[in-house]
């Protein structure tokens, strides 16, 4: 038990020490040592006063996350290239379409999660998020067309915790 309580503070010390270091951007050791010292502090007060728990620090979401960003840029890079495509062509093949799906996700994360994901490829945007039903404006009715299920869908649900 000992060793969770450690590794749930190194969960909440790591990145308050991160954005320390990023924000001060100045790297003597004695303001590193205080950023350090100053997001102990922070964690400990969390503990204390009970914000941190178990489900403030999901390390069987870290997998998902930290696999699930790379290959949401490389989806975007994808559509952008896309779209540039759609407008340079001269007969600009422009098709607009409305598509209606329901997403597997089932937690106010998960949609905001994956309507957000969708509305950051370029040429997709999500027009309604509701826990039944999405509504997602495509430029052409080939990005319209296989939300429902798809690549972004499932790993947004992994992101959730199903398998």
């Amino acid at each position: 038990m000992r060793r969770r309580g450690l590794v749930r503070a190194a969960i909440y010390v790591a990145p308050l020490f991160g954005f320390w270091v990023a924000m001060s951007g100045m790297f003597t050791p004695f303001l590193l040592l205080s950023g350090l010292g100053a997001a102990i502090a922070v964690a400990l007060v969390a503990a204390r006063l009970e914000l941190s728990d178990r489900e403030g620090a999901p390390w069987r979401f870290v997998v998902a996350v930290l696999t699930y960003w790379p290959w949401l840029l490389k989806e975007m890079l994808v559509s952008g290239w896309r779209v540039a495509r759609v407008i340079v062509d001269p007969r600009l093949p422009v098709s607009p379409a409305l598509a209606r799906f329901r997403p597997l996700q089932e937690t106010t994360v998960g949609i905001a999660t994956h309507a957000n994901s969708i509305t950051l490829t370029p040429g997709t945007i999500t027009v309604s998020a509701d826990h039944g039903e999405f509504l997602v404006h495509a430029l052409t009715r080939a990005a319209g067309t296989g939300l429902a299920g798809s690549a972004m869908d499932q790993r947004v649900r992994r992101i959730e915790g199903a398998p």
